[in-house]
Protein backbone atom coordinates (compact mmCIF):
# COMPACT_ATOMS: atom_id res chain seq x y z
CA UNK A 1 0.00 0.00 0.00
CA UNK A 2 1.24 3.49 -0.86
CA UNK A 3 2.25 5.47 2.22
CA UNK A 4 2.15 9.26 2.47
CA UNK A 5 3.00 11.68 5.26
CA UNK A 6 0.62 14.52 6.16
CA UNK A 7 2.58 16.73 8.54
CA UNK A 8 1.71 19.59 10.87
CA UNK A 9 4.70 21.30 12.53
CA UNK A 10 3.69 23.53 15.44
CA UNK A 11 5.05 25.52 18.36
CA UNK A 12 1.74 26.95 19.60
CA UNK A 13 -1.73 25.88 20.69
CA UNK A 14 -3.63 24.43 17.73
CA UNK A 15 -5.82 21.57 18.93
CA UNK A 16 -8.57 22.60 16.52
CA UNK A 17 -6.15 22.43 13.61
CA UNK A 18 -4.85 19.03 14.70
CA UNK A 19 -8.40 17.67 14.65
CA UNK A 20 -9.07 19.23 11.24
CA UNK A 21 -5.87 17.82 9.71
CA UNK A 22 -6.80 14.42 11.14
CA UNK A 23 -10.04 14.68 9.18
CA UNK A 24 -8.01 15.39 6.05
CA UNK A 25 -5.89 12.31 6.74
CA UNK A 26 -9.05 10.21 7.07
CA UNK A 27 -10.36 11.65 3.80
CA UNK A 28 -7.12 10.77 2.00
CA UNK A 29 -7.09 7.21 3.31
CA UNK A 30 -10.75 6.65 2.54
CA UNK A 31 -10.87 8.28 -0.87
CA UNK A 32 -7.54 7.09 -2.30
CA UNK A 33 -6.84 3.83 -0.49
CA UNK A 34 -3.47 4.98 0.84
CA UNK A 35 -1.91 4.71 4.28
CA UNK A 36 -1.68 8.23 5.67
CA UNK A 37 0.86 8.89 8.40
CA UNK A 38 -0.34 11.97 10.26
CA UNK A 39 2.82 13.49 11.74
CA UNK A 40 2.51 16.27 14.33
CA UNK A 41 5.93 17.73 15.13
CA UNK A 42 5.41 19.60 18.37
CA UNK A 43 7.79 22.23 19.75
CA UNK A 44 5.22 23.74 22.11
CA UNK A 45 5.73 24.54 25.77
CA UNK A 46 4.68 21.90 28.30
CA UNK A 47 1.08 23.07 29.02
CA UNK A 48 0.28 23.42 25.31
CA UNK A 49 2.00 20.12 24.55
CA UNK A 50 -0.16 18.40 27.15
CA UNK A 51 -3.29 19.79 25.53
CA UNK A 52 -2.14 18.55 22.14
CA UNK A 53 -1.46 15.09 23.57
CA UNK A 54 -5.02 14.99 24.89
CA UNK A 55 -6.34 16.03 21.47
CA UNK A 56 -4.32 13.37 19.69
CA UNK A 57 -5.37 10.73 22.21
CA UNK A 58 -8.99 11.63 21.58
CA UNK A 59 -8.82 11.26 17.81
CA UNK A 60 -11.07 8.41 16.66
CA UNK A 61 -9.20 5.46 15.11
CA UNK A 62 -9.50 5.49 11.33
CA UNK A 63 -8.55 2.63 8.99
CA UNK A 64 -5.52 3.60 6.96
CA UNK A 65 -4.44 6.47 9.25
CA UNK A 66 -1.45 6.17 11.57
CA UNK A 67 -0.87 9.07 13.97
CA UNK A 68 2.55 10.15 15.26
CA UNK A 69 2.82 13.02 17.77
CA UNK A 70 6.45 13.80 18.59
CA UNK A 71 7.74 16.38 21.03
CA UNK A 72 11.23 17.82 20.64
CA UNK A 73 12.82 15.20 22.91
CA UNK A 74 11.43 12.41 20.74
CA UNK A 75 12.46 14.22 17.57
CA UNK A 76 15.98 14.71 18.90
CA UNK A 77 16.29 11.02 19.75
CA UNK A 78 15.40 10.11 16.18
CA UNK A 79 17.71 12.74 14.68
CA UNK A 80 20.63 11.74 16.86
CA UNK A 81 20.30 8.16 15.65
CA UNK A 82 20.06 9.32 12.04
CA UNK A 83 23.07 11.63 12.20
CA UNK A 84 25.16 9.02 14.00
CA UNK A 85 24.28 6.34 11.45
CA UNK A 86 24.92 8.66 8.50
CA UNK A 87 28.63 9.04 9.10
CA UNK A 88 28.51 12.75 8.24
CA UNK A 89 31.28 15.00 9.57
CA UNK A 90 30.31 17.09 12.60
CA UNK A 91 27.14 15.14 13.45
CA UNK A 92 26.36 17.39 16.43
CA UNK A 93 26.49 20.47 14.21
CA UNK A 94 24.16 18.81 11.71
CA UNK A 95 21.82 17.87 14.56
CA UNK A 96 21.75 21.51 15.68
CA UNK A 97 20.82 22.59 12.14
CA UNK A 98 17.94 20.13 12.05
CA UNK A 99 16.66 20.99 15.53
CA UNK A 100 17.84 24.51 16.43
CA UNK A 101 16.88 26.27 19.64
CA UNK A 102 15.22 29.08 17.66
CA UNK A 103 12.32 28.99 15.20
CA UNK A 104 13.23 27.56 11.78
CA UNK A 105 10.53 27.05 9.19
CA UNK A 106 12.84 24.99 7.02
CA UNK A 107 14.30 22.80 9.75
CA UNK A 108 10.90 21.70 11.08
CA UNK A 109 9.95 20.52 7.60
CA UNK A 110 13.33 18.87 7.07
CA UNK A 111 12.60 16.78 10.16
CA UNK A 112 9.31 15.76 8.60
CA UNK A 113 11.13 14.76 5.41
CA UNK A 114 13.54 12.52 7.32
CA UNK A 115 10.81 10.90 9.41
CA UNK A 116 8.70 10.34 6.30
CA UNK A 117 11.64 8.56 4.70
CA UNK A 118 12.05 6.34 7.74
CA UNK A 119 8.35 5.43 7.50
CA UNK A 120 8.64 4.55 3.81
CA UNK A 121 6.41 7.39 2.59
CA UNK A 122 6.33 8.43 -1.07
CA UNK A 123 5.40 12.05 -0.39
CA UNK A 124 5.11 14.75 2.27
CA UNK A 125 2.04 16.99 2.51
CA UNK A 126 2.53 20.05 4.74
CA UNK A 127 -0.01 22.15 6.62
CA UNK A 128 0.39 24.99 9.16
CA UNK A 129 -1.01 25.51 12.63
CA UNK A 130 -2.51 28.93 11.82
CA UNK A 131 -4.78 27.75 9.02
CA UNK A 132 -8.21 26.23 8.49
CA UNK A 133 -9.98 24.52 5.61
CA UNK A 134 -12.62 26.10 3.41
CA UNK A 135 -15.98 24.37 3.10
CA UNK A 136 -18.25 23.77 0.17
CA UNK A 137 -22.00 23.45 0.50
CA UNK A 138 -23.53 20.03 -0.28
CA UNK A 139 -25.40 21.59 -3.19
CA UNK A 140 -22.08 22.03 -4.98
CA UNK A 141 -20.75 18.55 -4.23
CA UNK A 142 -20.06 16.34 -7.27
CA UNK A 143 -22.62 13.59 -7.73
CA UNK A 144 -21.64 10.39 -5.96
CA UNK A 145 -19.19 12.05 -3.58
CA UNK A 146 -21.20 13.32 -0.60
CA UNK A 147 -18.04 13.87 1.44
CA UNK A 148 -17.19 16.78 -0.84
CA UNK A 149 -19.99 18.72 0.78
CA UNK A 150 -17.76 19.32 3.81
CA UNK A 151 -14.23 20.71 4.12
CA UNK A 152 -12.26 21.30 0.94
CA UNK A 153 -9.12 19.21 1.47
CA UNK A 154 -6.01 19.94 -0.64
CA UNK A 155 -4.88 16.33 -0.28
CA UNK A 156 -7.50 15.49 -2.91
CA UNK A 157 -5.42 17.06 -5.70
CA UNK A 158 -2.14 16.02 -4.13
CA UNK A 159 -2.97 12.31 -4.12
CA UNK A 160 -4.63 12.57 -7.52
CA UNK A 161 -1.46 13.77 -9.26
CA UNK A 162 1.75 13.41 -7.24
CA UNK A 163 4.28 11.02 -8.74
CA UNK A 164 2.24 10.36 -11.89
CA UNK A 165 3.41 11.11 -15.41
CA UNK A 166 1.74 14.09 -17.09
CA UNK A 167 -0.02 11.79 -19.56
CA UNK A 168 -1.71 10.02 -16.65
CA UNK A 169 -2.67 13.30 -14.98
CA UNK A 170 -3.98 15.08 -18.07
CA UNK A 171 -7.48 13.65 -17.71
CA UNK A 172 -7.62 14.44 -13.98
CA UNK A 173 -6.96 18.20 -14.13
CA UNK A 174 -9.03 21.12 -15.40
CA UNK A 175 -6.44 22.37 -17.87
CA UNK A 176 -2.91 21.81 -19.14
CA UNK A 177 -0.25 24.51 -19.41
CA UNK A 178 2.83 22.25 -19.42
CA UNK A 179 5.70 22.45 -21.89
CA UNK A 180 5.67 19.16 -23.87
CA UNK A 181 9.44 18.93 -23.28
CA UNK A 182 8.64 18.13 -19.61
CA UNK A 183 6.18 15.35 -20.41
CA UNK A 184 8.55 12.52 -19.52
CA UNK A 185 8.98 13.69 -15.90
CA UNK A 186 6.51 12.77 -13.15
CA UNK A 187 4.59 15.41 -11.21
CA UNK A 188 6.93 16.50 -8.42
CA UNK A 189 4.84 19.05 -6.54
CA UNK A 190 1.18 19.89 -6.03
CA UNK A 191 0.19 23.09 -4.31
CA UNK A 192 -2.35 25.78 -3.65
CA UNK A 193 -2.26 29.00 -1.68
CA UNK A 194 -4.30 30.60 1.11
CA UNK A 195 -7.17 33.03 1.42
CA UNK A 196 -7.91 35.37 4.28
CA UNK A 197 -5.39 37.35 6.28
CA UNK A 198 -1.96 38.18 4.87
CA UNK A 199 0.77 35.69 5.64
CA UNK A 200 2.79 38.20 7.68
CA UNK A 201 1.91 41.21 9.80
CA UNK A 202 2.41 44.07 7.35
CA UNK A 203 -1.16 45.13 6.56
CA UNK A 204 -0.97 47.70 9.36
CA UNK A 205 2.01 49.32 7.64
CA UNK A 206 -0.02 49.77 4.45
CA UNK A 207 -2.84 51.38 6.41
CA UNK A 208 -0.48 53.70 8.28
CA UNK A 209 1.58 54.85 5.29
CA UNK A 210 1.26 53.34 1.78
CA UNK A 211 4.54 54.90 0.70
CA UNK A 212 6.43 53.32 3.59
CA UNK A 213 4.70 50.04 2.82
CA UNK A 214 6.01 50.15 -0.73
CA UNK A 215 9.54 50.91 0.47
CA UNK A 216 9.53 48.07 2.98
CA UNK A 217 7.81 45.38 0.91
CA UNK A 218 9.88 46.44 -2.08
CA UNK A 219 12.83 44.88 -0.26
CA UNK A 220 11.32 41.48 -1.06
CA UNK A 221 11.59 42.11 -4.80
CA UNK A 222 14.93 41.18 -6.41
CA UNK A 223 16.85 43.93 -8.16
CA UNK A 224 16.47 44.33 -11.90
CA UNK A 225 12.71 44.00 -12.23
CA UNK A 226 11.01 46.59 -14.47
CA UNK A 227 9.12 49.14 -12.39
CA UNK A 228 5.66 47.96 -13.47
CA UNK A 229 6.51 44.36 -12.52
CA UNK A 230 8.01 45.53 -9.27
CA UNK A 231 4.83 47.39 -8.32
CA UNK A 232 2.69 44.39 -9.18
CA UNK A 233 4.86 42.11 -7.05
CA UNK A 234 4.65 44.52 -4.13
CA UNK A 235 0.86 44.67 -4.48
CA UNK A 236 0.57 40.87 -4.50
CA UNK A 237 3.19 40.01 -1.87
CA UNK A 238 2.03 38.01 1.17
CA UNK A 239 -1.61 38.07 -0.03
CA UNK A 240 -1.92 34.51 -1.27
CA UNK A 241 -5.02 33.97 -3.39
CA UNK A 242 -6.87 36.97 -1.95
CA UNK A 243 -10.30 36.51 -0.40
CA UNK A 244 -12.34 34.76 -3.10
CA UNK A 245 -14.02 31.71 -1.53
CA UNK A 246 -13.92 28.24 -3.07
CA UNK A 247 -16.84 27.36 -5.35
CA UNK A 248 -15.52 24.65 -7.68
CA UNK A 249 -12.29 22.80 -8.42
CA UNK A 250 -9.78 24.29 -10.82
CA UNK A 251 -6.47 22.50 -11.28
CA UNK A 252 -3.70 23.10 -13.79
CA UNK A 253 -0.89 20.80 -14.91
CA UNK A 254 1.96 23.24 -15.35
CA UNK A 255 5.33 24.50 -14.22
CA UNK A 256 4.05 26.02 -10.99
CA UNK A 257 5.10 29.60 -10.31
CA UNK A 258 6.54 30.00 -6.79
CA UNK A 259 4.37 33.10 -6.34
CA UNK A 260 1.15 31.08 -6.67
CA UNK A 261 1.57 28.58 -3.83
CA UNK A 262 2.24 28.60 -0.11
CA UNK A 263 3.99 26.20 2.24
CA UNK A 264 0.81 25.77 4.31
CA UNK A 265 -0.71 24.05 1.25
CA UNK A 266 1.99 22.04 -0.50
CA UNK A 267 3.09 18.48 -1.22
CA UNK A 268 6.34 17.10 -2.67
CA UNK A 269 7.39 13.66 -3.82
CA UNK A 270 10.34 12.01 -2.11
CA UNK A 271 12.26 12.42 -5.38
CA UNK A 272 12.45 16.13 -4.54
CA UNK A 273 13.00 16.32 -0.77
CA UNK A 274 15.07 13.15 -0.82
CA UNK A 275 17.70 15.04 -2.85
CA UNK A 276 17.75 18.56 -1.37
CA UNK A 277 16.56 19.80 2.05
CA UNK A 278 15.08 23.16 2.96
CA UNK A 279 17.34 25.89 4.36
CA UNK A 280 17.64 25.56 8.15
CA UNK A 281 17.85 29.36 8.63
CA UNK A 282 16.48 30.52 11.97
CA UNK A 283 14.03 33.39 12.49
CA UNK A 284 13.61 33.88 8.73
CA UNK A 285 10.21 33.81 7.07
CA UNK A 286 10.18 32.50 3.51
CA UNK A 287 13.27 30.35 3.99
CA UNK A 288 11.14 27.23 3.59
CA UNK A 289 10.07 28.10 0.01
CA UNK A 290 13.31 26.90 -1.56
CA UNK A 291 12.04 23.60 -2.96
CA UNK A 292 9.15 25.35 -4.68
CA UNK A 293 11.71 27.37 -6.63
CA UNK A 294 13.84 24.31 -7.27
CA UNK A 295 10.93 22.34 -8.76
CA UNK A 296 10.02 25.29 -10.99
CA UNK A 297 13.56 26.06 -12.13
CA UNK A 298 14.42 22.41 -12.82
CA UNK A 299 11.32 22.30 -15.03
CA UNK A 300 9.68 19.51 -13.08
CA UNK A 301 5.92 19.20 -13.64
CA UNK A 302 3.53 20.35 -10.97
CA UNK A 303 -0.18 20.86 -10.38
CA UNK A 304 -1.60 24.16 -9.19
CA UNK A 305 -5.06 23.97 -7.58
CA UNK A 306 -7.54 26.28 -5.91
CA UNK A 307 -8.35 24.36 -2.73
CA UNK A 308 -6.86 27.26 -0.82
CA UNK A 309 -6.48 27.09 2.95
CA UNK A 310 -7.85 29.85 5.20
CA UNK A 311 -5.05 31.77 6.91
CA UNK A 312 -5.56 33.56 10.23
CA UNK A 313 -3.34 35.23 12.80
CA UNK A 314 -3.18 33.69 16.25
CA UNK A 315 -3.45 35.74 19.43
CA UNK A 316 0.27 35.26 19.97
CA UNK A 317 1.03 37.00 16.68
CA UNK A 318 -1.10 39.96 17.79
CA UNK A 319 0.79 40.37 21.08
CA UNK A 320 3.73 42.76 21.54
CA UNK A 321 6.14 39.84 21.80
CA UNK A 322 4.65 38.24 18.71
CA UNK A 323 4.85 41.53 16.83
CA UNK A 324 8.53 41.91 17.58
CA UNK A 325 9.30 38.27 16.76
CA UNK A 326 7.62 38.47 13.37
CA UNK A 327 9.27 41.73 12.40
CA UNK A 328 12.65 40.30 13.31
CA UNK A 329 11.87 37.34 11.07
CA UNK A 330 10.70 39.72 8.35
CA UNK A 331 13.98 41.65 8.58
CA UNK A 332 15.91 38.39 8.28
CA UNK A 333 13.83 37.58 5.19
CA UNK A 334 14.80 40.89 3.59
CA UNK A 335 18.46 40.15 4.35
CA UNK A 336 18.19 36.66 2.89
CA UNK A 337 16.61 37.90 -0.34
CA UNK A 338 19.85 38.83 -2.18
CA UNK A 339 21.38 35.44 -1.38
CA UNK A 340 18.35 33.42 -2.41
CA UNK A 341 17.83 35.57 -5.50
CA UNK A 342 21.39 34.84 -6.61
CA UNK A 343 20.75 31.10 -6.18
CA UNK A 344 17.39 31.23 -7.94
CA UNK A 345 18.94 33.10 -10.88
CA UNK A 346 21.59 30.40 -11.22
CA UNK A 347 19.01 27.62 -10.96
CA UNK A 348 16.74 29.26 -13.54
CA UNK A 349 19.66 29.61 -15.93
CA UNK A 350 20.59 25.96 -15.44
CA UNK A 351 17.02 24.77 -16.03
CA UNK A 352 16.82 21.06 -16.82
CA UNK A 353 20.60 20.84 -16.36
CA UNK A 354 19.77 20.74 -12.65
CA UNK A 355 18.70 17.14 -13.32
CA UNK A 356 20.94 14.14 -13.90
CA UNK A 357 20.45 11.62 -16.69
CA UNK A 358 17.84 9.81 -14.59
CA UNK A 359 15.83 13.01 -14.07
CA UNK A 360 16.89 13.45 -10.45
CA UNK A 361 17.92 16.78 -8.94
CA UNK A 362 21.69 17.26 -8.83
CA UNK A 363 22.22 18.20 -5.21
CA UNK A 364 25.90 19.03 -5.77
CA UNK A 365 24.98 21.70 -8.33
CA UNK A 366 22.50 23.28 -5.93
CA UNK A 367 25.03 23.26 -3.10
CA UNK A 368 27.54 24.98 -5.36
CA UNK A 369 25.10 27.77 -6.19
CA UNK A 370 24.34 28.24 -2.49
CA UNK A 371 28.04 28.45 -1.59
CA UNK A 372 28.72 30.92 -4.37
CA UNK A 373 25.99 33.21 -3.03
CA UNK A 374 27.91 33.73 0.22
CA UNK A 375 30.49 35.77 -1.72
CA UNK A 376 28.00 38.59 -2.33
CA UNK A 377 28.99 42.07 -1.21
CA UNK A 378 27.24 42.78 2.13
CA UNK A 379 26.79 46.46 1.19
CA UNK A 380 23.33 45.78 -0.26
CA UNK A 381 22.14 44.30 3.01
CA UNK A 382 23.49 47.23 4.98
CA UNK A 383 21.29 49.49 2.86
CA UNK A 384 18.34 47.14 3.35
CA UNK A 385 18.59 47.48 7.10
CA UNK A 386 18.84 51.24 6.67
CA UNK A 387 15.56 51.23 4.72
CA UNK A 388 13.84 49.20 7.44
CA UNK A 389 15.22 51.50 10.15
CA UNK A 390 14.13 54.72 8.40
CA UNK A 391 10.72 53.29 7.54
CA UNK A 392 9.91 51.95 10.99
CA UNK A 393 11.00 55.15 12.71
CA UNK A 394 8.77 57.13 10.38
CA UNK A 395 5.83 54.93 11.42
CA UNK A 396 6.63 55.47 15.10
CA UNK A 397 4.98 53.66 18.00
CA UNK A 398 5.87 49.99 18.35
CA UNK A 399 7.56 50.10 14.92
CA UNK A 400 10.08 52.57 16.34
CA UNK A 401 10.61 50.14 19.21
CA UNK A 402 11.22 47.34 16.70
CA UNK A 403 13.71 49.61 14.91
CA UNK A 404 15.61 50.03 18.18
CA UNK A 405 15.79 46.26 18.66
CA UNK A 406 16.89 45.63 15.06
CA UNK A 407 19.53 48.37 15.32
CA UNK A 408 20.97 46.73 18.43
CA UNK A 409 21.10 43.38 16.59
CA UNK A 410 22.36 44.83 13.30
CA UNK A 411 25.76 43.15 13.18
CA UNK A 412 24.40 39.76 14.20
CA UNK A 413 21.60 39.91 11.65
CA UNK A 414 24.01 40.73 8.82
CA UNK A 415 26.37 37.92 9.85
CA UNK A 416 23.54 35.41 10.20
CA UNK A 417 22.15 36.13 6.75
CA UNK A 418 25.46 34.98 5.26
CA UNK A 419 26.14 32.13 7.68
CA UNK A 420 22.62 30.78 7.12
CA UNK A 421 23.59 30.13 3.49
CA UNK A 422 26.87 28.51 4.49
CA UNK A 423 24.99 26.18 6.82
CA UNK A 424 22.44 25.42 4.13
CA UNK A 425 25.23 24.29 1.79
CA UNK A 426 26.62 22.11 4.59
CA UNK A 427 23.22 20.50 5.13
CA UNK A 428 22.79 19.82 1.40
CA UNK A 429 26.13 18.00 1.43
CA UNK A 430 25.01 15.92 4.41
CA UNK A 431 21.48 15.30 3.15
CA UNK A 432 22.10 12.23 0.99
CA UNK A 433 23.77 10.27 3.81
CA UNK A 434 21.07 11.43 6.24
CA UNK A 435 18.28 10.26 3.96
CA UNK A 436 19.94 6.88 3.45
CA UNK A 437 20.53 6.43 7.17
CA UNK A 438 16.83 6.80 7.99
CA UNK A 439 16.37 3.22 6.80
CA UNK A 440 18.58 1.96 9.60
CA UNK A 441 16.68 3.54 12.51
CA UNK A 442 13.27 1.96 11.98
CA UNK A 443 13.55 0.34 15.41
CA UNK A 444 12.64 3.68 16.98
CA UNK A 445 8.94 3.71 17.84
CA UNK A 446 6.71 6.64 18.64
Amino acid sequence: MRRVCLTLPTNRACSETISAVAEEAAYGARRFGVEVHLLVLDSSEAPVLAGHRATVAGLPPVPGVVVHHLDETEQRTFLREVTAASGVPEPERVLDLLLPSRVSYGACTDRAFLIAESLGCASVHRRDSDSRYQSRSPSRAPSGHPEDGGPVFPIHHELTSLGRLPADVAGRVSRIRLDPACADRPVAMVGGSFVGEMSVDVEEIRRLDPAVYEDVIGLSVPDGYPEIWRRNLIAESFRGAGTTPFTRDLSTLTSVSPTRVDMCNIAFTSEVYGRVPLPPATDTIGSDYFLIHLVHDARLPGVLHNRHIVNFHTNERRSDAGFLAYHRRLAKFFLSTPYFSAVYDRMAAAGAELLDTDGRVRADAVAGFVRDSTRLDPAENIERLDVVDRSYRKLGGRYAGAADVLAAERGRLLDEARSDMEEFALLIDAWGPLIRSTKSVKGITW
